[in-house]
């Protein structure tokens, strides 16, 4: 006794048929139907420029910045020297007091450089959320996150090599 597979699929078929043996209608719904109209996009948002006064609060932070950056590099010379002379010195030696206290010099340097920074993203995030220009912003926090990173790098490098 063979059994045709094919027979399995006769009921499928009987499935789209209704009661009444009449197939349904292809065309196309009112729910179906395209409907509204084609408005133009919107205007894109054009924000206000940065007011006076933040312009200059900007570019004062940039200025504190680029201070901080200069003072800690002129001190970062005697860091080294003072790291490079305590190497394999004992913790707790004067060797490596002399050379803490130089990191703690380009440390406190690099704090100024970081409350710049700070007063910067303050910046931004008020233009922000009041919907402002931001370009001018982030061009000038960007210049004090690259110092800042420079720093971050010097003196890091300085504490591995003391321990």
């Amino acid at each position: 006794m063979r059994f045709n597979r094919a027979l399995l699929l006769v009921p499928l078929l009987a499935a789209c048929a209704s009661p009444d043996g009449a197939y349904p209608s292809l065309a196309i719904r009112p729910a179906e139907r395209a409907s509204g109209t084609l408005a133009p996009p919107p205007t894109p948002y054009v924000p206000p420029p940065t007011p006076a006064p933040v312009l200059g609060r900007l570019e004062q932070l940039a200025a504190d910045a680029a201070s901080a950056h200069r003072a800690f590099l002129a001190e970062a010379p005697a860091a080294r020297s003072a790291v490079a002379a305590a190497s394999g010195a004992a913790e707790g030696s004067d060797g490596w007091a002399r050379a803490s206290v130089a990191l703690a010099g380009l440390e406190s340097a690099r704090s100024k450089a970081m409350i710049a920074l700070a007063d910067l993203d303050r910046l931004m995030v008020d233009a922000a959320v009041e919907g402002r220009e931001l370009e001018r912003i982030v061009a000038a926090r960007d210049g004090v996150i690259a110092h800042v990173d420079e720093q971050n790098t010097v003196i890091e490098g300085l504490q591995r090599s003391l321990r």
